[in-house]
């Protein structure tokens, strides 16, 4: 593909998921209808990619999917499992992972945790949780916390980034979500990384860091966040909304297309390295400068502005940074969020909304098989 033939595929691609080009990209409108629409494109490529592995997997992760009116709301019990490479777990968390948010999967980079919240009680998978080494340089991250310029990598390198928070059927019509937000900030995921990061050195200035989670962040999905909004814990607030993002991201650049712009950047001897080593940020740089020469300056911002969040585990995070105070760790038992959430949410909500009792296994995999084979 020449030049010219990659430019033009470039703006084909972008119109084609929903987006208006007036000079600059923008989504044709500001609904959560409109911006699931613009990810659906990225979301079912990312499917298609692992086909074989989904389908490979589709009766195992049936096997532990309950009905809805199999659950009893009052009776869930959680664990938080750290999911760990080539587990029965991982199959499970990549599986659901790709099927069922409306934001698409990507690949995580640098540090990364994941953890499954499993429901014992029921033997069936709750939620999700990815967390992922954060970009080096956010704007409305930075400025909140009074970052100093030439300390970003410290203190970001004692953060993570919540890429994936959420809930499965049928506990997402459960307020399950909530429960997935709170334990971001449980001790158990503070000490999970204590232990895997006890030796950690940071990439890019060699660094060796004390092996202590500051504080987790994330984005909205679309917007502005019913999920993390008011979201208190005896009456602490657990997630602080710092404003919102620039829009800026590579989702919308889907990876056959990203293929491409490597090769033309390759073509005039850039560097294209990728992987450990080169941070998260890396995509969106290589996509940047291949827009850039492509004479489509801007493009690596879809301007789907999201609403970015502060989960802080210190309850003195702003003077730890600013003033080198001794951390004074928030103290949340994960079993102790768990009932917290199951009074304050699950409960009630089950006896108000009983849409929870309507989730049908088999109509939601068949469904899903079906998509699958037409892919």
């Amino acid at each position: 593909m020449n030049e010219q033939q990659l430019r033009k595929q470039v703006i084909k691609v972008l119109k084609e998921q929903g987006f208006k080009i007036n000079p600059h990209v923008r989504p044709r409108g500001h609904s959560k209808t409109t911006y699931r629409q613009i990810q659906q494109k990225t979301k079912f490529e990312q499917i298609s990619l692992h086909k074989n592995f989904l389908i490979g997997f589709t009766k195992k992760v049936r096997d532990y999917c309950r009905d809805g009116n199999k659950i009893i709301p009052k009776e869930i019990s959680l664990e938080l499992r750290d999911v760990q490479s080539g587990s029965f777990e991982e199959i499970l968390f990549r599986w659901w992972n790709l099927i069922w948010w409306s934001i698409p999967y990507q690949r995580s980079y640098g540090r990364q945790m994941r953890f499954l919240l499993w429901d014992t009680t029921h033997n069936a998978p709750f939620g999700l949780i990815c967390l992922q080494s954060p970009v080096l340089k956010m704007s409305v991250r930075d400025k909140a916390l009074g970052l100093p310029e030439n300390e970003l990598d410290i203190w970001v390198n004692r953060s993570m980034n919540a890429q994936r928070v959420g809930a499965l059927p049928p506990y997402n019509e459960l307020l399950g979500g909530k429960m997935a937000a709170l334990a971001l900030t449980s001790n158990e995921i503070r000490e999970t990384y204590k232990r895997k990061y006890k030796n950690y050195v940071t990439i890019i200035k060699r660094r060796k860091l004390k092996p202590e989670l500051l504080f987790i962040t994330t984005t909205s999905a679309f917007g502005k966040s019913s999920l993390y909004n008011r979201l208190k814990y005896n009456g602490e607030i657990v997630a602080e909304s710092l404003g919102y993002t620039q829009g800026s991201g590579t989702f919308h650049i889907p990876e056959e297309l990203y293929v491409e712009i490597l090769a033309f950047l390759k073509n005039k001897g850039f560097n294209i390295d990728r992987g450990y080593g080169h941070g998260p940020s890396r995509k969106m740089r290589l996509i940047a400068l291949g827009l850039r020469y492509l004479g489509l300056p801007s493009f690596e911002y879809h301007n789907i502005k999201r609403e970015f969040y502060l989960f802080p585990l210190v309850n003195n995070l702003r003077e730890v940074i600013q003033k080198r105070q001794k951390p004074i760790w928030v103290d949340r038992p994960f079993d102790e969020l768990v009932n917290y959430w199951k009074e304050k949410w699950a409960i009630p909500r089950a006896e108000r909304m009983p849409k929870w009792r309507d989730f049908n296994s088999d109509k939601f995999f068949k469904k899903t098989e079906k998509m699958l084979k037409e892919l």
